[in-house]
Order: structure tokens, then C-alpha cells, then sequence
């Protein structure tokens, strides 16, 4: 009986071993069917990619070369206008409409019309540049006026921001004042309330001088002090 147990239990252990095997082998076969199969996915992919290139040619290479990575920067541009620095241009316009605005260009400016629109009168006639009615001189002053008028709307707006930044500064600063003198005002008030308790030096005086009136009060009347307390 044993015997025959044993046997048994040995074909049912091959039969086992070889359903594993076919089990095995069934997956290695789907796995290289997988594999083709994309293979053949890849070859067709690749073909028509190249089918698709030698159509589309250098449009495609350029689709692929103009590709942006996120790891570099970015190349600066080129630009057709001119390059310039922000800060001096707005330093020199300041200058222009701080110019503008004192009385000697004024002065300057009447003096340069008053010696064009004479010269242009009393002069010869062949040294005459701009005869009446002074047209290029209307001209001049009408160029000098669409210029002044964007400078000095510069040299206001930076003078804007600065006064903004200015009172930005201003009003934090003001906020720490204010947090300070409460910060101190609760500070006072708590040593005010903690002084309320502390004996000061006028009570100590006025305790030791009636402590000292009750004791020479009792060296004069002793014999009255026993008899009341008797």
C-alpha cells in the first residue's frame, strides 16, 4: 500500500511538473508573438517616418532643431531697434526738464528768438535764412515742445516712483513707531501697577515717625500705658 501511495504521489508530482513546463512555454511563445508584433509595429512606424521625412525633407529638421529645452536658457533675441540703458536715459531727462523748467533756458530762449526773428528782418536778403513769417523758427520751437513734453513727463513719473517708494519707506517706518510707543505705553502702565504695591520712601518715612511718637509716647507715660492695659 505504501508502495503504491508513493507511486502515486510521485506521477501526480511529474504530472504537475510538466503542466508547469507547458505553462512556461506557452508564455514564452505569447512573449516572442509580443515581441514581433511590436517589432513589426516599430519597422512600420519607422518606415513611414521615413517616408513621411523624405516628403516633408528639411521641414521636419527644423521642426526637431527649433525644439525648446526647459534645462538651458534661453538664447537672447535679436532685436531690429537699438539697444539702450534705461537708467541713464532717465537720469539724462531728468537733467533736460530740470533744465527746462529754471529761468535761465527762459532767458536763453527769448534772447535766441529775439536775435533770429531781428536778424531775419534788418539782415540782408541774401543773409536772410528765415524771412517772415518765420516759418522754420515755428518750426524749431514746435520740435523743442514735442520733445520737452515727453522728457519732462519722464522725469515726473521716476520722480513718482521714487516718491512712492519714499512713502512706502515713510509709512512702514511709521507703523514700527507706532507698535514701538504701545509696545512702551503697556510696558509703563505694567510698571506702574507693579510700583502701586512697593512700599515707597515718604510711607517707610511716615511708618518709622509714628512707630517713633508711639515709642516716646510710652517712655513718657509708662505707668499710664500698664494701668490701660491691665
Amino acid at each position: 500500500m505504501a508502495a503504491e501511495r508513493g507511486r502515486f504521489d510521485r506521477g501526480r508530482g511529474e504530472q504537475a511538473r510538466e503542466r508547469r513546463r507547458e505553462q512556461i512555454r506557452e508564455r514564452r511563445e505569447q512573449a516572442r508573438t509580443q515581441a514581433r508584433e511590436h517589432g513589426l509595429a516599430a519597422e512600420a512606424a519607422e518606415r513611414s517616418g521615413e517616408r513621411a521625412g523624405r516628403s516633408s525633407g528639411a521641414g521636419s529638421s527644423a521642426l526637431t532643431r527649433s525644439r525648446v529645452r526647459l534645462d538651458l536658457p534661453r538664447a537672447p533675441r535679436r532685436s531690429l531697434l537699438p539697444e539702450y540703458d534705461p537708467e541713464a536715459f532717465g537720469r539724462l531727462s531728468e537733467r533736460v526738464a530740470r533744465f527746462l523748467g529754471t529761468g535761465r533756458f527762459i532767458v536763453w530762449m527769448t534772447l535766441v528768438i529775439i536775435v533770429w526773428v531781428l536778424w531775419n528782418i534788418f539782415a540782408p536778403d541774401d543773409l536772410r535764412f528765415d524771412p517772415y513769417p518765420f516759418i522754420f523758427l515755428t518750426l524749431m520751437l514746435s520740435l523743442q515742445a514735442s520733445y520737452a513734453a515727453p522728457l519732462i513727463l519722464l522725469a515726473q513719473n521716476r520722480q513718482d516712483d521714487r516718491d512712492r517708494v519714499t512713502h512706502e519707506q515713510d509709512r512702514k517706518q511709521n507703523e514700527r513707531s507706532i507698535a514701538d510707543t504701545e509696545y512702551l505705553t503697556r510696558e509703563i502702565a505694567a510698571l506702574r501697577m507693579g510700583l502701586g504695591e512697593v512700599a515707597t520712601r515718604d510711607w517707610i518715612r511716615s511708618e518709622f515717625q509714628d512707630l517713633i511718637k508711639e515709642m516716646d509716647e510710652r517712655r513718657l507715660f509708662p505707668a499710664e500705658r500698664d494701668e490701660g492695659d491691665r
